[in-house]
């Protein structure tokens, strides 16, 4: 007889089985692991104070030191050595990726181990954007399949609305598309919408069409949303996993009376909506026929999810699921870079020891993302929310406090505007560690023939002059040999040694897209893992919603002439009361 794969193990023990055995298993290897593997924190401590009074003037006049700090991944390169570090104090950070078995804990996420120990999943993003030949099991199980399944019926569908095949209660095809989801099913979706939209093979693609998003609970989002749309013409995507969110509930509810109101006949919800979602019985209540239902898995976290089918079903139908493939295989490529360079060579790893240092040795709080590229006007708010939501933790694996400052407080916009706002507080002010993303063509190039330069090059000239700027400042001597008059030279003088990293690709679309987002999702791990924190749960977002569930109850009974205010604090009663007009 053929051999049989024995069964997974989650089929032949109970769920509760499982868990108890892995209350006992997994707190004994965290423990062995920890005594293994302690942070390194006084000698990197060690290393900050001896290179304190080294100005980066100093450190950058060390040319090996400089060459070893170029370093490239196919045609991309970063350049760190702007930041305050030299090579004996990357040995270092490079010592202490190896004390955390940062290696180890990377190959348990690729090989689907649960290591987001507090909600007992594996964390497995990387198999969305996986190849379709690729293995990689969960509980014994190959998830690849699955994952393509997937996305092979998102290509379905979303040709058949681009083609017209796919019509509205009306007849008409669906030309635009109102996509409904908040935090991770949102904030990704949207950076990759915007980062695309003038990328010239993927503007022809999304000619006469439409993607809107509707995020904020806040009713005039809704009206943005819907403005100057045609609800014959309207295809509503409501992403949710259970379908319980809160706040994208009642926008889809709200979109629905919409769409019945305009069109006539509830029985338009069943060619209007489709859903991302693993709730099929809540998603049919809401109206949507089951083949317009995406399912996606427990093992994506919000923030990650824009490679699964949060972000692909409106990415495809607005760009074409061709384009998307090319976004998922940037990732893969990121990927194996990451798996597979040398710790010296590899470009997450690298991002994330140096967060690591300017965070937790360095002690400074905060980090500018700074894109020289308009495209990328939406990729900050998404790396706000994916390291922000990741590391802002302050507990290790076992429920320590962490003895070190974890996360940065992350803001950004892209260049030239951040130089007309903010970056007079970085060159003068407060030291925050800035990290600088261009492109060496532009998705749109313009030269005028009187003009010395092109646009992109005059773009591309503030991103080459402001790292050098922000680390070698301006002394009181050279602006006194400039001629600079004495009551002004104080005020102009620039300290610098404020650190950066410079980033360069060669164009934004969508292959490098991926590329660059898969190589920020592996630098927060990284930096989670060096913590020994879980980057991949959030339980800081849920205090809020249960108070806020409370205030509900008590604005539904006030409005009503009910209520009792006594059980919030009396600030808060007292601002409520004002806000009913008490």
């Amino acid at each position: 007889k053929p051999l049989r794969r024995p069964p997974a193990l989650g089929t032949i023990l109970p769920r509760r089985v499982l868990r108890v055995l892995a209350h006992v298993l997994v707190p004994a290897a965290r423990e062995a692991e920890a005594m293994a593997s302690p942070p390194p924190w006084d000698s990197l401590a060690k290393e900050a104070e001896r290179l304190k009074a080294t100005h980066l003037r100093e450190l950058m006049k060390d040319e090996a030191r400089n060459d070893a700090m170029f370093v490239k991944c196919g045609d991309i390169v970063l350049d760190y050595c702007r930041q305050k570090v030299d090579v004996a104090a990357m040995d270092k950070l490079f010592a202490a990726a190896e004390a955390a078995d940062v290696a180890g804990k990377r190959k348990k996420m690729f090989e689907g181990v649960v290591i987001n120990e507090t909600e007992e999943r594996p964390v497995l993003h990387v198999a969305l954007r996986a190849a379709e030949d690729e293995v990689i099991n969960v509980g014994g199980e190959n998830v690849v399949p699955e994952v393509w399944k997937v996305l092979k019926a998102m290509q379905g569908f979303s040709d058949k609305v681009r083609s017209g095949e796919w019509k509205g209660f009306t007849g008409k095809p669906l030309t635009d598309v109102v996509c409904i989801g908040i935090g991770g099913s949102y904030l990704g979706v949207e950076f990759v919408f915007e980062a695309l939209k003038t990328d010239p093979e993927a503007a022809v693609a999304a000619a006469g069409r439409r993607l809107r998003f509707l995020a904020n609970v806040d009713p005039i989002d809704v009206k943005r949303a819907l403005e100057g749309l045609k609800a014959e013409t309207t295809l509503v995507l409501v992403v949710s996993k259970t379908f319980t969110t809160a706040e994208t509930m009642l926008n889809a509810k709200t979109v629905k009376e919409w769409l019945i109101k305009e069109l006539g006949d509830p029985a338009c919800v069943a060619k209007h909506v489709a859903a991302c979602s693993t709730a099929l019985n809540k998603t049919a209540e809401f109206g949507i026929i089951p083949e317009n239902v995406f399912g996606f898995w427990d093992w994506v976290g919000g923030r990650f999810s824009c490679w699964s089918a949060v972000g692909v079903l409106a990415l495809s139908l607005q760009y074409g699921f061709e384009t998307i493939m090319k976004f998922h295989a940037g990732g893969r490529d990121m990927d194996k870079h990451f798996r597979t360079a040398p710790p010296k060579e590899n470009l997450p790893l690298i991002m994330g020891l140096l967060q690591v240092w300017n965070v937790s040795v360095l002690k400074y709080e905060g980090c500018a993302v700074l894109p020289y590229c308009q495209a990328l006007t939406r990729f900050v708010p998404h790396i706000q929310q994916l390291d922000m939501e990741s590391n802002g933790k302050r507990v290790t694996m076992d429920g320590k406090e962490v003895p070190v400052g974890t996360g940065a407080i992350y803001f950004g916009e892209p260049g030239t505007n951040g130089q007309h706002s903010f970056y007079q507080l970085m060159h003068q002010g407060r030291v925050i560690p800035a990290e600088f993303i261009g492109f060496a063509a532009s998705q749109n190039p313009v030269e005028l023939k009187e003009e010395p330069v092109s646009n992109h090059d005059e773009l591309m000239s503030n991103f080459f002059a402001q790292p050098d700027a922000l680390a070698l400042g301006k002394t009181e001597q050279e602006l006194q040999t400039d001629g600079v008059p004495a009551n002004l030279v104080s005020h102009k003088t620039f300290p610098g040694d404020r650190p950066s990293l410079s980033l360069l690709l060669p164009v934004c679309n969508a292959y490098y897209l991926g590329q660059l987002l898969a190589m920020y999702e592996h630098r927060t791990a990284v930096q989670g893992w060096i913590w020994d924190i879980n980057s991949f749960d959030q339980w800081g977002v849920q205090l809020g919603k249960v108070l806020a569930t409370q205030v509900r109850g008590y604005l539904q009974e006030a409005r009503k002439g009910g209520g009792d205010p006594q059980k919030f604090l009396t600030p808060t009663a007292k601002l409520m009361n004002k806000y009913l007009g008490k």
